[in-house]
């Protein structure tokens, strides 16, 4: 091979998807949360290429921490469904520097847009969650029962704490009211809106 060639790629097309019995009305409206963020964005163009109405709000329109008015706006606009991605994020020195604000932030978000979904009525909700949640330790693969069975990575504590009760949160509903609101926690994930911008001493790229 000489200096300049370069090896020849073999494109992989993705197999065809057969979709399963639907969930959710055909069109459905679903507000997903967190629409600007790698998943978010992954998850609303899904849903609008299956035909779906994706509704979003910015952090300028709707304030998720904000439990009355997010209330009032699942209220007024009663989604099919309701898709939990946003989340305060960060890197290994954000998580370290400030774990309140990872803690409290999440904590409000999720408690605002779950009570509001069921104070609202809406039927179905998918809250996304992280790995970060399993123990520092755990077997690998990880098994999903792995969670709660030792200690969490001290640098990012704060945040999968946050994100074990927006589970335990999710179950509770399921549990006491007989909700359709489950949980889901993406691992590794890189994709069109991985940020290309990475602050130094916030984030965890190396």
């Amino acid at each position: 091979m000489t200096a300049d060639a370069s090896p020849k790629l073999t494109p992989v097309s993705e197999p065809e998807r057969t979709p399963g019995p639907s969930l959710l009305p055909s069109p459905a409206q679903i507000f997903v949360a967190g629409h600007r963020g790698l998943v978010g964005s992954a998850v609303a163009r899904r849903l609008e290429a299956d035909g779906h109405e994706v509704l979003t709000r910015g952090r300028d329109q709707l304030d998720l921490r904000d439990a009355a008015r997010t209330e009032a706006f699942l209220r007024d606009v009663r989604p099919d469904a309701v898709v939990l991605a946003a989340a305060k994020v960060g890197g290994i020195m954000a998580n370290s520097t400030y774990p309140v604000q990872f803690l409290e932030d999440n904590l409000r978000i999720q408690l605002s847009v779950v009570a509001g979904a069921h104070s609202a009525d809406v039927p179905r909700l998918l809250f996304l969650g992280s790995s970060c949640i399993y123990p520092k330790l755990a077997d690998q693969p990880i098994r999903e029962d792995s969670l709660l069975t030792g200690a969490l990575e001290p640098t990012n504590e704060a945040y999968a704490i946050a994100k074990i009760a927006g589970i335990t949160q999710v179950n509770a509903y399921r549990s006491q009211y007989g909700r359709s609101y489950i949980s889901a926690m993406p691992t590794n994930l890189y994709g069109p809106a991985t940020t290309s911008t990475w602050p130094p001493r916030t984030s965890s790229r190396p």
